[in-house]
């Protein structure tokens, strides 16, 4: 860890030298409500700078001098409060103070946990809770974000895997539990736990800051998922190099981060079951270490082609305790190809690549996107030729924007987005067992038991629609989604069942809606989700019928959230 803070420190002295310039480095957390869409829905219609990606986020708007206020940032609270400091300067000018949002989310599941990109909660059933805020202080380069979270979830059982399925169901169950840190029940009462949130401390020259953070991260250019990081999970700590605005140069501008951190592992059995009916042992205990995570995030935007960003990224895991050497702490280097690296690692870690693009369109106010990645590199370039799509996954998208009521400042968002994890038919020559699940690390790509990527989970497949109405930072709207639960089990564990008549998807439709008032932000979303074979559970079952009668479980989800701005 002492060599890459050397590494990256080096790297921002000499920043320090060739970037001077002054930067407000304050960031709209990712998921902070209402406003993390809302810039993005705004480069829609050309309000933001088409060169900022949304690929790298937390996004730093301030750096746009004239949003004085990243919280208010069409002015409205300023307008029209009940009280309003805003940011407030000192020490002519050098210095800045703001007291955070004050944000409480709340959720409730009736039946069982669903739902995803909440961060620092966990999947539940019942009500759940989380408030956050905090202070913003800046003097000079320095600048430090305080922003912890408190979690308190009610946690009440419910029905698990364990119940309606065999021993032989148990063993296939393990075979993928054993290798990644994702439980079932996270604990048997209630939950609560505070976390530092959404802090940071930072130095920022010009459009490159370094520092501390335990901010969530969103890498790629997906809304409702990303392959690789995403705020599915808590935070977790990391030194982090990274723009706050787009670097420009001759051939275009560039953004991107380095980051160094730890994960943990959440102490949880992945179910309460650990033992078949004869007794025999199905767990295999995890290592206790905690674990080195470190990856790279950069995008090219050519300056011939308005909107396009191209980039890449890719990371490694592996358990501390087994890091070693310069090459182990800063292995950006090491070679795609198996074959160049001696067939594989020197010591067990794992290893995620993504590959991404986004075009924005400003003049028809529409983006589309996709991301496509990989959790196992070929053994040469025979190899990836022969088989391109072994262990991959991928996401794409759009987003269209039609104006509404005569009016610039009304439109009808339309998006859609596709996120396909499970393995495809390679998987008959050459078993991957999943996405986010490949052997050198037993916890996985998780923090504290959750999915560091997309909140679908291993093998999980998402189509979903959405449709709103939208002005400023008002939005109301509907959305349909089909959830797909993790299909690589399915393949593994039920081979006797043909078709498709014991797979677990969900159909949801939601409502959700968002709305000013003075200090106020509301943030709203019911619902109703309907499981057929809930938890793969064969019941009732009669050959050649697709979908398996009387396992079917409802489900509501609502969500209510309300954040005072000062």
């Amino acid at each position: 860890m002492r060599r890459i803070f050397f590494a990256i420190y080096l790297v921002c002295s000499i920043a320090v030298i060739l970037l001077p310039g002054k930067t407000n480095a304050q960031s709209v957390p990712v998921g902070t409500p209402v406003l993390d869409d809302y810039y993005r829905r705004m480069q829609l219609v050309g309000k933001v700078d088409s060169n900022l990606s949304f690929t790298a986020r937390p996004i730093f708007p301030g750096y746009k001098s004239q949003i004085h206020d990243v919280y208010d940032p069409d002015s409205t609270l300023k307008r029209d409060h009940w009280v309003s400091t805003g940011p407030i300067s000192f020490g002519n000018g050098h210095g800045v103070f703001q007291v955070l949002p004050l944000t409480w989310q709340q959720q409730f599941n009736s039946n069982h946990p669903y739902g995803w990109n909440d961060g620092a909660m966990i999947p539940a059933k019942g009500y759940q809770t989380m408030v956050s805020g905090g202070f913003f202080f800046k003097y000079g380069p320095l600048s430090i974000q305080f922003r912890p979270e408190f979690v308190y979830a009610a946690n009440l059982p419910f029905e698990s895997f364990a119940k309606g399925h065999t021993d032989q169901d148990l063993y296939n169950f393990y075979i993928f539990a054993n290798q990644i840190d994702m439980p079932e029940h996270f604990g048997n009462g209630a939950y609560s736990k505070a976390f530092w949130g959404q802090s940071s401390v930072r130095l920022t020259f010009g459009p490159v800051s370094f520092g501390l953070s335990n901010e969530n991260l969103w890498w790629g250019p997906g809304i409702r998922n990303s392959l690789i990081l995403s705020n599915n999970a808590p935070g977790f700590k990391h030194l982090t190099l990274n723009t706050v605005k787009p670097i420009n140069t001759y051939i275009g501008s560039f953004e991107g981060q380095v980051i160094a951190g730890r994960l943990d592992a959440s102490g949880f059995l992945p179910m309460d079951v650990t033992t078949q009916s004869d007794g025999t042992n199905l767990l295999v205990p995890k290592t206790k270490d905690w674990r080195y995570f470190t990856g790279f995030n950069i995008n090219y935007h050519p300056k011939w082609i308005q909107g396009f960003t191209l980039g890449l990224t890719r990371t490694f895991n592996a358990y501390h305790e087994d890091v070693k050497g310069f090459s182990g702490y800063i292995p950006f280097f090491v070679p795609y190809q198996k074959v160049n690296t001696n067939d594989g690692d020197p010591f067990p870690r794992d290893q995620y690549t993504s590959l991404y693009a986004r075009w924005l369109f400003t003049k028809a106010q529409a983006e589309v996107y996709f991301e496509y990645g990989l959790n196992d590199n070929s053994y040469n370039i025979r190899d990836f030729i022969g088989s391109p799509d072994h262990a991959r996954a991928y996401i794409f998208g759009f987003r269209k924007m039609l104006p509404f009521n005569g009016s610039n400042d009304q439109h009808i968002l339309f998006s859609g987005e596709v996120t396909q994890l499970s393995q495809t038919p390679d998987r008959l020559v050459r078993q991957a067992y999943g996405w986010y699940i490949h052997g050198g690390v037993s916890d996985g790509h998780t923090n504290l038991g959750q999915i560091l990527g997309a909140g679908t989970g291993t093998g999980g497949n998402l189509q979903s629609i959405d449709v709103s109405w939208v002005s400023g930072l008002k939005k109301l709207g509907f959305g349909i989604e089909r959830y797909e639960h993790n299909v690589d089990l399915y393949e593994v564990a039920f081979p006797d069942i043909n078709g498709n008549s014991r797979k677990w998807v969900d159909f949801a439709f939601a409502l959700n809606g968002e709305w000013s008032y003075k200090n106020l932000v509301f943030n709203a979303k019911i619902q109703e989700i309907k499981s057929l074979n809930y938890n793969w559970v064969l019941k009732d079952y009669v050959p050649d019928q697709y979908y398996i009668p009387h396992n079917n479980v409802y489900n509501l989800h609502a969500e209510l959230g309300v954040t005072f701005r000062f």
